[in-house]
C-alpha cells in the first residue's frame, strides 16, 4: 500500500529534525546520511524519496527555524512571537545568550554550530543561511523603527552580537570566560537597542 502523502510529508519533517540535532552537535561534514536516517529508524535508501543531496537538506535544517523556531524556554526567557516588537528583540537577545542555550548543542540555533560550514558550503546552502539571518534582524529592525535613526545598523549589531557571541562562548574551553563572553554580548546588543543592560551574572556561574 503506497504511503499518503502525509506520512510523507511527517517523514520529511523527522529527517529534518534528525539532521538539525546531528549538524548542531558535530557540524555537516561528520555526519553521515546513514546517521540521520538511523537517528529516526530509517535506512539510507529512504533519505533519496525526500532529498536529492545532503546539501540540500542542509539548506532545508537551516530554513526549518524560520518554519519551526525554538519552542524551548531558555532561563526562564519565554519567546513569543506575537509579543510587541521591542519585547521580541529583548527576548530573543536574553535567550539567545543565555546559559541553557549556551548548554543546548543539539536543539540550539544552527546559525552557532554551522557557519563555519556554511562558508564551504553551495550556493543553496548560503542563501538557506542568509534568508535566516535576514529574519532575525528584521525582528530586531522592526524592534528600532521608532528608537534609533540607523535601524537597520542597530539590528544587525544586535544579530551580530548574539550569534557571534555565542560561537565564541562555546569555542572557548574556560567556563567563566565563556560566561563573561555572554554577558558581554548581552549588554552590548540590549545597549545596541537602546535598552538599560542588565547586571552582568559572571559572579554567579
Amino acid at each position: 500500500m503506497p504511503y499518503t502523502s502525509r506520512h510523507k510529508e511527517e517523514t520529511r519533517r523527522r529527517i529534518v529534525a534528525s539532521a538539525r540535532r546531528l549538524f548542531n552537535k558535530r557540524g555537516f561534514s561528520e555526519v553521515s546520511i546513514d546517521e540521520i536516517m538511523g537517528g529516526i529508524g530509517l535506512t539510507r535508501g529512504g533519505f533519496y524519496n525526500h532529498f536529492a543531496t545532503k546539501d540540500e537538506l542542509f539548506a532545508e535544517a537551516l530554513r526549518d527555524m524560520l518554519d519551526n523556531p525554538p519552542k524551548q524556554t531558555f532561563d526562564g526567557v519565554e519567546i513569543d512571537f506575537r509579543a510587541p516588537p521591542d519585547v521580541l528583540a529583548r527576548r530573543i537577545i536574553g535567550s539567545y545568550l543565555s546559559r541553557s542555550h549556551f548548554d543546548d548543542v543539539e536543539g540550539g540555533c544552527p546559525m552557532i554550530a554551522l557557519p563555519s560550514d556554511v562558508a564551504r558550503g553551495g550556493e543553496p546552502v548560503k542563501r538557506a543561511y542568509r534568508q535566516v539571518l535576514d529574519a532575525i534582524i528584521g525582528v530586531f529592525q522592526a524592534s528600532q523603527e521608532n528608537r534609533s535613526a540607523d535601524a537597520r545598523a542597530s539590528a544587525v549589531t544586535m544579530a551580530t552580537l548574539c550569534i557571534g557571541g555565542m560561537v565564541l562562548a562555546r569555542a572557548v574551553d574556560d567556563d567563566r570566560f565563556a560566561a563573561e563572553i555572554r554577558d558581554v554580548a548581552m549588554n552590548r546588543a540590549l545597549e545596541a537597542g537602546g535598552w538599560d543592560a542588565g547586571a552582568p551574572s559572571v559572579a554567579a556561574e
